[in-house]
């Protein structure tokens, strides 16, 4: 019996309810990469991170050298940095097609969308040898043995299936609004308020 079969939401989105009281996920989408007993852990993918550009990012990690004209290829020179999370937050983790694949440092979230935490999948992408599709977070989401589940109890977040085109969309504006349509939800229906009879 896999994961999922047991309750475990990894591969599925968390997208924070209107009464979210934490404020670092205030509208919010989360994507699962890992939930067991033990806990969960997830990356948001809809909060940028302004003040960071890609580019920028290769050359503080000798990725790239630095120089007037930075040349990347075009899915490279797209990328958004996001924040990923309050957790580790100087950590890159990328989340990406599942064309690209490094032993032992990948891994597969579903059949299509994997997890890279290594300056070689960075590497790739820089050079153009790294997956068709990518997002790079700085830090992640994370959730001690049963806490998601008491927030979910708590009408703090809907989970839904994952979404590929969702989390490699460089629209993060209209993620959210796009991840309650994934279920017919209009933002503009929801409350804060918890249902009780």
């Amino acid at each position: 019996m896999d994961d999922r079969e047991q309750g475990y939401l990894d591969g599925q989105f968390l997208v924070a309810m209107p009464g979210m009281l934490d404020e670092r996920f205030a509208r919010s989408v989360i994507y699962l990469c890992a939930h067991s007993e033990e806990g969960a852990m997830g990356i948001v993918v809809n909060q940028a991170v302004p003040q960071i550009r890609f580019s920028e990012l290769l050359v503080q990690l000798d990725i790239i050298p630095e120089g007037p004209e930075i040349r990347l290829p075009r899915a490279a020179s797209r990328m958004i940095v996001q924040r990923g999370g309050p957790v580790e937050t100087g950590r890159g983790f990328v989340l990406h097609s599942a064309d690209y694949f490094a032993d032992n440092s990948t891994l597969p979230i579903d059949e299509n969308i994997c997890l890279t935490a290594t300056l070689d999948v960075l590497k790739a992408i820089a050079s153009g040898s790294g997956p068709e599709s990518a997002m790079l977070a700085l830090g992640y989401a994370g959730w001690g043995a049963g806490q998601l589940e008491e927030e979910i109890q708590a009408n703090g977040w809907l989970s839904l299936k994952g979404d590929a085109d969702l989390i490699f969309d460089t629209d993060l504006d209209g993620k959210y609004a796009r991840a309650l349509a994934l279920i017919g939800v209009d933002p503009a229906m929801l409350s804060g308020e918890a249902g009780h009879a």
